[in-house]
Formats: structure tokens, C-alpha cells, sequence
């Protein structure tokens, strides 16, 4: 059960304020120990972004704890916003923070807790609200944006614990999320070196600093070798005896066989990169387009699936952008298929392509476990040889910001068939890719033991935070003093302070509530 199910929990099982776990505790509406300030509707025409004014405290910047917007037109003081306030967006998520910024101003849709009675601790307020909001925050319902009203933030229920114990559950909250904090912080540490270390990998394999080369090899065992260029041409050979198998086939059928070679003329060679300015390669190595190297096409999908529910359903395996995001080099899973009436109008890309996202995350990759279809936001590059298509893989993980100037600047960044045909790819002879992909699958099997390790164990901290804070308003954090003052005194008290403010003070001053 999570921090805020017991609490939920806590709540439905003692309707009269006390908590089973001790006697010593009940409950208190925060409205009796706390204002809730609204924040002010500032005009939208006095925001900017270039430090002209104050800062302006929206939504967005609760959990950041800095804005980057900025008001110039004028203010009352009293919607100023210092740090060590609690704040809440009402609008959301429903998330509170204390305040660490820079002044600012309280903007609509923010609120500011500010805690009216000394019998209330303002740091176990801070502590506390946070599992309540995320309860109200489940249990609306909303077809868009979820909304707060301050009047239900008023009535949340709040622990109250003798005072001088609500000082020790600070403290022992404290001290033991200073600790998981500090956890969570080395193995956030120990992943950001991780993913620092693949990238070497990655670029040291692109440039032949992972493995010896083999034009190295072959000089210390006095042979010789492969270059990249005589593998070029072997693939280049192989391409154009398909495409004339292919072509005489389809001529053959057609009932018009070729009566002599002319029709040959009609083959295509593929351009080959454009090389000046880019790097020296090591020895045997040569500069390689995708389309020598294998067959590079986009997806295809003349009707979308959300326009016509007829395409899903089937047999066969239907990857998207997102499919090949969440993989890890091989797909292996998929979520949708496509129905017989969906292949018709798509093509079925065999086991071994080498998928290539084209739209919004571009060129994230996967090699497919299994036959399946995928779209036009999808290229597939096809090479016979397993090893190649690793090898390909394994550059476009390096290639990416170079890739990424080709799309436009528009929000849903996009990259063309042709940018991909264009890019200019090194290739290393075919042992060396081979030693290269079997010490690069070595090094990241190692480094992903190590990553799934931290990520374990991160998310045991969320679990421990969860705990710590379930324990403490359990009572079970703190050791209870019998010779405390009762909580039902104290809310006697809290009670007896309420009654005594007049009527503007028991809301808030009337400037801090008029932006209701």
C-alpha cells in the first residue's frame, strides 16, 4: 500500500478523527490550522522572458522551483511568494512543494498554505499535504485538465500529533529521506556514467578504436585481407544480380522476354556519398551510403489505423515509432497487428530489417525479431548479412545529432528518405565488424547489468520514501511520550484560537483571497 492508499485508508476506517495505530493522535480540517491564498490573475500582457520585472510563479514552476516567465506591470506585495512558502497548483497534477526560488508572484491556479496556528508544525504540513493531494487528485474525474478549489484543500484532513512529537516525526522524516536521497543521488550517478559509457563504446567502434583493425591484424600476421572496398563491391555486385533476376522475372511474366541485354541499361547504380570534409578513416576502411550497403524504404500505410479500425486485429505484427523506442537493439514485442485488409495496403518486412524512426524521435532504431509492418514514419533497411545490419545499427546510435540538422525546425521534427540515403556511413572490412559487434554486445551486457542494477535499486527508493512517510504517519517513526499534551487538547486549543480571530482573519486579508 502506497503513502497515500494508507492514508485514504486511515481516513475510511476512523471516521471520528483517531488513528488506530495510536490514541494519542486525531485529526484536523486544515482549515483550522492553515489559510489558503489563491493566487492573482496577472495580465498576460505584462509576461515576457527577459528578466523585465518579477518572476511569476505558474503551475509549471511548482515542482521546478525557478520561472522562467517574468511580470513588469505592478503588484501588491502581499502575492509575493518568499522561499520556505508552501505552494500548490491547483490545476493538474495537483503538486505541492515548499518554495526554494527567488521571490515571485503567486500566479491564478497557485495557491500558497499559510499555516495560522503554532500548533501545527509548518514542515509537517509540508510533509503531510502532498499524499492527500495526490488522493483528490485520483479521484477526480476530468476529460481534460483536473481542477483544486481551495475550499476542498481546507477540508483535508490532516494528522494531528502531540506537538512536541510532530517535531520528532520532522526530524526522523527527515533524517532517514537524507539518506535515500543521497542513495538515489550515487546510483542517478553511477547510470549518468553508464550512458557516458556507451557513447565511447559507440564512438570508439564508428572510428575503429574498439577493436584492432583489421588491416593491423593483417599486417602482424604478414597476410592479406578484405578491404571495406572489395566488401562494397561484393555487395554492390550482389544488389544488381537481384535486381536482374528480378527484372527478367517480371519481363518473362509479362510475356515480353528480353531478346538481347538492352534492358539491363535500365539498373540504377546507387550514388555513393558525397565525401569531402569528413574524416580520415583507419586503414581498409571506406565511406559507404545506406542504399550500396542494402535496400533503405519507408513503411508504408496509405490509411492510418485510428482513421479505419478495419486494418487492426490480425495476424500480423504492426511496430510503431514507440515499439522501436522502448527496445534494446532487438524488438521483440508488439502491441497491435494488422488484419489481412491492413497488409493488403502495407508490406511485410522480414525478420532481421533494421528499423529506422523518420518522425518525431528520429532515428531511433531496433532490428525486428520477427516479420511485421510498420509505417511510413518507419524506414526499413534490409542486408542479408546479420552482421552488417548490427554494424549499421550500431552507427546510428552515433549518428544521431548529425541526423537531426536534416529535419525542419518545426515542433514534430521529421527526417526524408533522401537525408538517410545521403548519409555517409564508414565501413570497416567484415572481420572487423564481426569482432566489433561481439566486444560491443560484451561491453553493453556488462554496462546494462550495471544500468538494470541502479534502476532496481532506484526504484526501491521510491518504495523506502513511501514507506518512511507511511511509517511516520502511522506513528511508527517516533516513539509516543505518554506525558505528552494529548492531541484532543491541542486541537481544543487550535479550536479555541479559531474562535477568538475575528471574521477577516479567520479567512486570509481580503487582498490575499480577492483572486479567488
Amino acid at each position: 500500500m502506497s503513502f497515500t492508499e494508507s492514508l485514504v485508508d486511515l481516513v475510511a476506517r476512523n471516521p471520528n478523527g483517531l488513528l488506530s495505530a495510536h490514541q494519542t493522535w486525531c485529526r484536523v480540517p486544515l482549515g483550522l490550522v492553515c489559510d489558503v491564498q489563491n493566487g492573482f490573475p496577472f495580465e498576460s500582457r505584462y509576461f515576457n522572458s527577459s528578466g523585465d520585472g518579477m518572476p511569476l510563479l505558474r503551475i509549471r514552476d511548482v515542482v521546478r522551483g525557478s520561472s522562467e516567465t517574468y511580470y513588469s506591470g505592478e503588484y501588491d506585495p502581499a502575492f509575493v511568494v518568499k522561499a520556505g512558502d508552501i505552494v500548490v497548483g491547483m490545476d493538474g497534477d495537483f503538486n505541492c512543494r515548499v518554495w526554494r526560488g527567488v521571490p515571485a508572484l503567486l500566479n491564478q491556479r497557485v495557491c500558497r498554505l499559510i499555516p495560522s496556528s503554532d500548533c501545527y508544525s509548518s514542515a509537517l504540513l509540508a510533509k503531510v499535504i502532498q499524499g492527500y493531494l495526490d488522493a483528490i487528485n485520483s479521484s477526480t474525474s476530468s476529460i481534460t485538465v483536473k481542477h483544486l478549489s481551495s475550499q476542498t484543500i481546507l477540508e483535508i484532513p490532516l494528522p494531528l500529533p502531540p506537538l512536541r512529537e510532530q517535531q520528532g516525526i520532522v526530524e526522523a522524516i527527515d533524517s532517514c529521506l537524507s539518506r535515500v536521497d543521497a542513495a538515489s543521488a550515487g546510483l542517478e550517478g553511477v547510470r549518468a556514467k553508464v550512458k557516458s559509457y556507451r557513447a565511447s563504446v559507440l564512438k570508439a567502434a564508428v572510428e575503429g578504436r574498439l577493436v584492432p583493425t583489421e588491416a593491423s591484424l593483417a599486417r602482424a600476421d604478414k597476410r592479406d585481407y578484405e578491404a571495406a572496398e572489395e566488401l562494397l563491391r561484393h555487395i554492390l555486385k550482389e544488389r544488381r544480380r537481384r535486381w536482374e533476376e528480378t527484372e527478367l522475372t517480371r519481363l518473362r511474366a509479362s510475356g515480353k522476354p528480353p531478346k538481347d541485354d538492352k534492358w539491363k541499361a535500365k539498373y540504377k547504380e546507387p550514388a555513393a556519398p558525397e565525401a569531402s570534409g569528413l574524416p580520415e578513416l583507419p586503414d581498409g576502411w571506406c565511406w559507404a551510403a545506406l542504399p550500396q550497403l542494402g535496400e533503405l524504404n519507408r513503411g508504408k500505410s496509405k490509411h492510418r489505423p485510428r482513421n479505419d479500425p478495419r486494418l487492426l486485429g490480425g495476424k500480423y505484427p504492426f511496430v510503431q515509432t514507440g515499439d522501436i523506442r522502448n527496445a534494446k537493439t532487438w524488438l521483440r514485442t508488439f502491441e497491435d497487428t494488422y488484419s489481412d485488409f491492413g497488409l493488403a495496403q502495407s508490406r511485410l518486412w522480414p525478420a532481421g530489417t533494421l528499423c529506422i524512426t523518420i518522425a518525431a524521435n528520429i532515428a531511433e532504431t531496433a532490428i525486428l525479431g520477427f516479420d511485421a509492418c510498420f509505417p511510413d514514419s518507419v524506414v526499413g533497411f534490409l542486408q542479408d548479412d546479420p552482421i552488417l545490419t548490427r554494424y549499421v545499427e550500431m552507427f546510428f546510435r552515433t549518428a544521431k545529432r548529425r541526423l537531426d540538422q536534416y529535419a525542419p525546425a518545426t515542433a514534430q521534427k521529421n527526417i526524408n528518405l533522401d537525408a538517410l540515403s545521403k548519409l555517409a556511413v564508414p565501413l570497416p572490412p567484415r572481420n572487423e565488424q564481426l569482432r566489433m559487434v561481439e566486444e560491443f554486445d560484451r561491453l553493453f551486457s556488462v554496462s546494462s547489468a550495471i544500468d538494470d542494477y541502479g534502476s532496481a535499486n532506484l526504484r526501491r527508493c521510491v518504495r523506502l520514501r513511501q514507506a518512511v512517510l507511511k511509517w511516520a504517519f502511522e506513528g511508527k517513526l517516533v516513539d509516543q511520550d505518554p506525558t505528552d499534551e494529548p492531541a484532543e487538547r491541542l486541537l481544543t486549543r487550535i479550536r479555541t484560537e479559531r474562535a477568538s480571530l475575528n471574521p477577516l482573519q479567520k479567512g486570509g486579508s481580503r487582498k490575499a483571497q480577492r483572486a479567488a
